[in-house]
């Protein structure tokens, strides 16, 4: 999927959930370690630019291997920058964006409902099952509540149009 979205959505950046990122890396590490790799690996988002998030990851990543945790630190050098996309965006953004919750809200709802249901007798009594559920989720109070202010990146937007102009 990963592979696709470039030729469908060439702008789009991808932004990797942290929470499952951890979760990957504590799938190699024992259980005795993982409180202290999950303060480490926060440490890493908790810094205040993309830069200094490097830096802390790539100090992590030594603090690991001297653990004897290769593969954690291993992993944690493969998948660091896809965590840290969120952090181009305005920083009232961050907490909204790092984590994909409001995607997994909504599946959770739909795996309620299917579950309830038990079989379908076909794919299309399942899909609008899906459908009749989304649409209930985008028409209640739930679905309407604004997640974003968008307003930021407009302006973020018209002020990189504005320099491209004026340079």
């Amino acid at each position: 999927m990963l592979e696709t979205i470039p030729e469908v959505f060439p702008e789009a950046v991808y932004q990797r959930c942290t929470v499952h990122f951890y979760r990957n890396i504590f799938s190699v590490t024992p259980r005795n370690k993982i409180k202290t790799v999950a303060m480490m690996l926060r440490a890493i988002h908790a810094q205040e630019n993309k830069e200094t998030a490097r830096e802390k990851a790539r100090q992590v990543a030594a603090k690991l291997q001297e653990m004897k945790l290769g593969s954690a630190s291993r992993k944690l050098q493969d998948g660091i920058e896809e965590t840290l996309t969120y952090m181009n965006f305005p920083v009232q953004y961050w907490s909204r964006i790092r984590t994909n919750n409001t995607i997994e809200r909504v599946n959770r709802e739909i795996k309620r409902r299917t579950r309830a249901i038990g079989a379908f007798p076909d794919g299309q009594s399942a899909l609008m099952l899906v459908c009749a559920r989304l649409r209930h989720v985008a028409g209640t109070q739930w679905g309407t509540r604004k997640y974003l202010n968008m307003d930021h990146l407009f302006r973020l937007e018209e002020g990189a149009l504005s320099d491209i102009l004026v340079g």
